[in-house]
C-alpha cells in the first residue's frame, strides 16, 4: 500500500497567492517578487504533504491563474490576439504579461472564455483551436517545479491535463471551419507530451499524473479510438516515467476502462467516492496488472470520511488490482486548506469536517489501518467512529420548516407568461432595450473596512447602517447620472452572494478562513450546509427599500437561487439534495413575499450554479432538472402577475440547458455571452424562447473598458435572434471586483449603445 493525493490547493493558508497576484497586477510588485511567492507556496505545500505522511506528492498542481490556460501555454496554444502582450518587457515580465493577458484580456484582445470544470465552481480558460493551430512543446514548468521540489530533497509525481481532456474541452476559434473537430490535433498534441515526458526522465521522475476527467462523461466514452491511441503511444516511450491516468468526479465509461487496462499505462485513479465507480471496475474484471489510485477520501466536500466505509471499499478492490494506493477522490483544490484555522464553529459540527489537511492525513490513517493494524490506527479508527456517531449539531432538525414543505405540497404554477406580460404593460413597462446590473457594484476598501469594523467589533450597528447607506446613496446617484433603466443598490453590505445569506439562515455555518479559488484571485468561502434551513427575519429587505425611497426608477431585490446556495456550499449529505433545495426555496419564497410587500416590483433570484451542478451522466439529468426547477419556482411563485422576476447565470456552457432556462419560467434571464460571442442567444432561438433576455455586452472579469462601438455590435448581434421587446442591455456579471472609474466607463458606453440602437429601431 501507498498514499497519495491527486492535487491540492494552490492559494495558500491566507491567501497568499490572491495577495501577490493583484499586488502584480497593480503594478506594485516586480515578476521576481510574484515567481517568489510561488516558488514559497509551492514549497509549503509539499512539505506539509510529507509531514503529514503522504508518500507519494503531486507537483505542477500550482498555477497563478488556471491550470488549462498552463497547458495551453506549455504547448504555445496562444491565440493571434495576445502576441503582442508584454513585448518590450524583460522575457519573464512579457512571458507573465501575455499569460494574465489571455486570462484577464487587455487594450485591443479580449479575454479567453472562461467557464466551469466539469461539475464544480472553479472555473478553466477555453482553449481556442483551429486547424492552423499547432501544439508544440514550448514551456518547461511541469519539469521546473518538479526539479524545484527535488531540490528540496522531495520527490514528486508532476501532474498534467490529459491530452483528451485537454483537447475537448477546448472550443473552436473564430474562423475555424464548420465542423473541424479539435481532435485532429491529438497526434502532434501527444508528441508535445512525449518530448515532455523525456525531459522528466532524465531529470528523473518516476511517476507522471495524466488527468483526464473527461472519460467520466458521455462524450469521453465516445473517443476510445483516440484514448488508445495516445496512451498506446505515451506508454511506448522508451525513456519516460510510470504512468498514472486518473480520472474522477464520476464512474468512467466501461469501453474507456477497458482501454487503460489494455494500455501501456502502469496505474489508473479511479473515484470511488462515485457510487457507480466499483460496478464499473467490476464489469471489467479488475484491472489486471496495473496499480490502482483508489479514490476514497471525497475532494469535493468537507464532511469527515466514514473510515468504516471506506476501509470496506478499500478491501473489495484489492483484488483487483496488482497494487493498490490510497487517495482522494479528486484533487483537494476544491476544499479550503486547513481546519485547524476555524477555532469559531460548533465544536459538534467541527468534528464531523475535514479540510484539505485532514484529508490527506485520513488517507494515512486508512493506509495504516489496512497495512498495520497497530494500536495507533485502531485508537485513530475508534476516534474517528466515535465523531461519526456523536450529537449532531444544534439546529439539525427543524420540524417546522418539515411540516411547512409538506402543507405547501407541490404548487408552484404562476399565471401564463403572456397574461403576465399584459398585466406588467398596464402597470407601466420599462423602455425598449431596458439597461439594468447584475446587481454587486465595486466594493471599495472603505466599504470592506466598515464591513470589517462592524464584525469585529470596532463599529456599532447605528454607524455601520449610516455607512452602508452612503454608499448606496452614491450608488444610485451614479446609475441614474448613468441613465440606466432599472437600478440595484449595489449590494455593499454583501461579502459573497451566498455567504451572505447563509450567515442570516438557520441550518447553515460559515468559516473564517475557508476559503476557495474560483477563478484566478477570485476565493470563495462556502458555508457549510449542515441543517434544515429556515429565515429567522427578513434579509434584504431593509437594504432594498431604503435604495427605492433614493429615487424614482425601479430597484431591483436581489437574491441567490436555492440551487446555487446548494452549488457553492459544502451540503449535507444525509438527505437528498432536492429536499436540502426544497427549504432553501422556502426560505427566499418568504423573502420574496416580503420584497413584494414593501413594493419592490423586480426581483432578482440569481441561478448562476444552473448548469454547475448538472450531472455528468444524461441518465441523472432529468431528476436534477426535476428538482431544480422545482426549488426556483417554489421559491417564486407566489409573486404578484405585476411584479418582474429576474434571474442571472454566468460562465457555463448554457447550451446544455436552454431547455430548463425557459422552465424556470423568469421573466428576464441574464447571461454571460460576452466571452462566448453570444451563443447562448441563437441556442434559446431554436427553442423559440420568449420571455426576455439580457445576454452580457461586455466582460466585468476583464479589466477592458468596451467602446460604444463594441457593445452596439454585440446588441445588434443579439437582435439577429431576440426581439427588440425581448431584449434587456447589461453587463455579464457583477461588478463586485472591478474598480469605479473601469464601472462607470463601462457602464456608460453600454447604456450610450443601447440609446444608439433603440434610435435606430426608431428609424427603422
Amino acid at each position: 500500500m501507498s498514499t497519495t493525493v491527486l492535487g491540492y490547493p494552490r492559494i495558500g493558508d491566507r491567501r497568499e497567492l490572491k495577495r501577490a497576484s493583484e499586488s502584480y497586477w497593480a503594478g506594485r510588485s516586480t515578476a521576481a517578487e510574484l515567481d517568489a511567492v510561488g516558488a514559497a507556496l509551492r514549497r509549503g505545500t509539499w512539505e506539509s504533504l510529507r509531514a503529514t505522511g503522504i508518500e507519494q506528492i503531486p507537483s505542477n498542481t500550482f498555477s497563478y491563474y488556471d491550470q488549462v490556460l498552463d497547458t495551453a501555454v506549455l504547448f504555445g496554444l496562444v491565440p493571434p490576439r495576445f502576441a503582442e502582450a508584454g513585448a518590450g518587457r524583460p522575457a519573464r515580465e512579457a512571458e507573465l504579461e501575455r499569460y494574465f493577458a489571455m486570462a484577464r484580456g487587455c487594450d485591443g484582445a479580449p479575454a479567453m472564455e472562461m467557464t466551469k470544470w466539469f461539475d464544480t465552481n472553479y472555473h478553466y480558460l477555453v482553449p481556442e483551436l483551429s486547424p492552423e493551430t499547432r501544439p508544440r512543446l514550448v514551456g518547461r514548468k511541469p519539469l521546473s517545479e518538479y526539479v524545484q521540489a527535488k531540490g528540496l530533497g522531495i520527490e514528486t509525481r508532476p501532474v498534467l491535463v490529459g491530452p483528451l481532456t485537454f483537447l475537448m474541452l477546448a472550443k473552436n476559434a473564430a474562423g475555424a471551419p464548420e465542423g473541424w473537430d479539435r481532435l485532429e490535433l491529438l497526434d502532434e498534441l501527444v508528441d508535445g507530451y512525449a518530448e515532455l515526458l523525456g525531459f522528466l526522465a532524465a531529470a528523473g521522475a518516476g511517476w507522471v499524473q495524466f488527468d483526464e476527467p473527461i472519460l467520466v462523461t458521455e462524450a469521453g466514452t465516445a473517443v476510445t479510438a483516440e484514448l488508445e491511441r495516445a496512451y498506446d503511444r505515451l506508454g511506448s516511450l522508451a525513456e519516460r516515467p510510470r504512468i498514472l491516468v486518473a480520472t474522477y468526479f464520476e464512474a468512467p465509461g466501461a469501453r474507456a476502462l477497458e482501454v487503460l487496462k489494455r494500455s501501456p499505462v502502469e496505474a489508473v485513479g479511479l473515484d470511488l467516492t462515485a457510487p457507480r465507480t466499483l460496478e464499473v471496475l467490476s464489469s471489467v474484471a479488475g484491472l489486471g496488472d496495473k496499480t490502482l489510485y483508489a479514490g476514497v477520501v471525497d475532494g469535493r466536500n468537507v464532511w469527515r470520511a466514514d473510515i468504516g466505509a471506506a476501509l470496506s471499499v478499500l478491501t473489495s478492490v484489492l483484488g483487483l488490482a496488482e497494487r493498490v494506493v490510497v487517495g482522494t477522490s479528486c484533487s483537494l483544490l476544491h476544499v479550503p486548506v486547513d481546519l485547524d484555522a476555524e477555532t469559531g464553529l460548533d465544536p459538534a459540527l467541527r468534528s464531523r469536517l475535514a479540510f484539505a489537511r485532514q484529508k490527506a492525513a485520513e488517507v494515512v490513517l486508512l493506509d495504516r489501518c489496512l497495512t498495520d493494524g497497530g494500536a495507533e490506527a485502531a485508537a485513530a479508527l475508534a476516534e474517528a467512529r466515535a465523531a461519526d456517531a456523536a450529537k449532531p449539531p444544534p439546529g439539525f432538525v427543524d420540524q417546522r420548516v418539515r411540516a411547512r414543505l409538506d402543507a405547501l405540497g407541490a404548487g408552484t404554477a404562476r399565471a401564463d407568461y403572456d397574461r403576465r406580460r399584459r398585466a406588467r404593460e398596464a402597470a407601466g413597462a420599462p423602455p425598449l432595450l431596458p439597461t439594468t446590473t447584475i446587481g454587486s457594484f465595486p466594493q471599495t476598501d472603505d466599504v470592506r473596512a466598515a464591513r470589517a469594523g462592524y464584525r469585529e467589533g470596532r463599529l456599532d450597528r447605528a454607524e455601520y447602517e449610516r455607512r452602508m447607506r452612503a454608499e448606496i446613496d452614491r450608488v444610485i446617484a451614479l446609475q441614474e447620472d448613468i441613465g440606466l433603466d432599472v437600478l440595484v443598490h449595489g449590494e455593499p453590505e454583501r461579502n459573497d452572494m451566498v455567504q451572505y445569506f447563509a450567515e442570516q439562515l438557520g441550518g447553515y455555518a460559515t468559516t473564517r478562513y475557508g476559503w476557495v479559488q474560483s477563478y484566478g484571485s477570485r476565493y470563495v468561502r462556502p458555508p457549510i450546509l449542515f441543517g434544515d434551513v429556515s429565515r429567522p427575519e427578513p434579509m434584504t429587505v431593509g437594504w432594498t427599500t431604503y435604495a427605492q425611497s433614493r429615487t424614482d426608477k425601479p430597484v431591483k431585490g436581489m437574491l441567490t437561487g436555492p440551487v446555487t446556495m446548494l452549488a457553492w456550499s459544502f451540503v449535507r449529505e444525509d438527505q437528498p439534495l432536492a429536499e436540502t433545495a426544497r427549504q432553501v426555496a422556502l426560505a427566499l419564497r418568504d423573502e420574496i413575499a416580503d420584497l413584494e410587500r414593501a413594493g419592490i416590483r423586480h426581483i432578482q433570484v440569481d441561478e448562476a450554479a444552473l448548469r454547475e451542478l448538472l450531472p455528468l451522466r444524461e441518465e441523472d439529468r432529468s431528476a436534477y432538472f426535476d428538482w431544480a426547477i422545482g426549488s426556483f419556482r417554489l421559491a417564486t411563485s407566489g409573486v404578484a402577475e405585476t411584479t418582474r422576476i429576474h434571474s442571472h447565470m454566468c460562465y457555463s456552457e448554457f447550451g446544455q440547458i436552454v431547455a430548463a432556462i425557459d422552465a424556470l419560467d423568469a421573466d428576464v434571464t441574464s447571461v454571460e455571452a460576452a466571452r462566448s460571442r453570444m451563443e447562448l442567444v441563437d441556442d434559446l432561438a431554436a427553442i423559440g424562447y420568449r420571455r426576455g433576455i439580457g445576454p452580457g455586452v461586455y466582460d466585468i472579469h476583464s479589466p477592458r473598458v468596451p467602446s460604444v462601438e463594441e457593445v452596439e455590435a454585440a446588441l445588434r448581434t443579439a437582435l439577429g435572434a431576440v426581439a427588440p421587446d425581448r431584449l434587456w442591455v447589461n453587463p455579464d456579471c457583477g461588478l463586485k471586483t472591478r474598480g469605479y472609474a473601469e464601472t462607470e466607463a463601462a457602464l456608460r458606453a453600454m447604456v450610450e449603445a443601447a440609446r444608439r440602437v433603440r434610435a435606430s429601431l426608431a428609424e427603422g
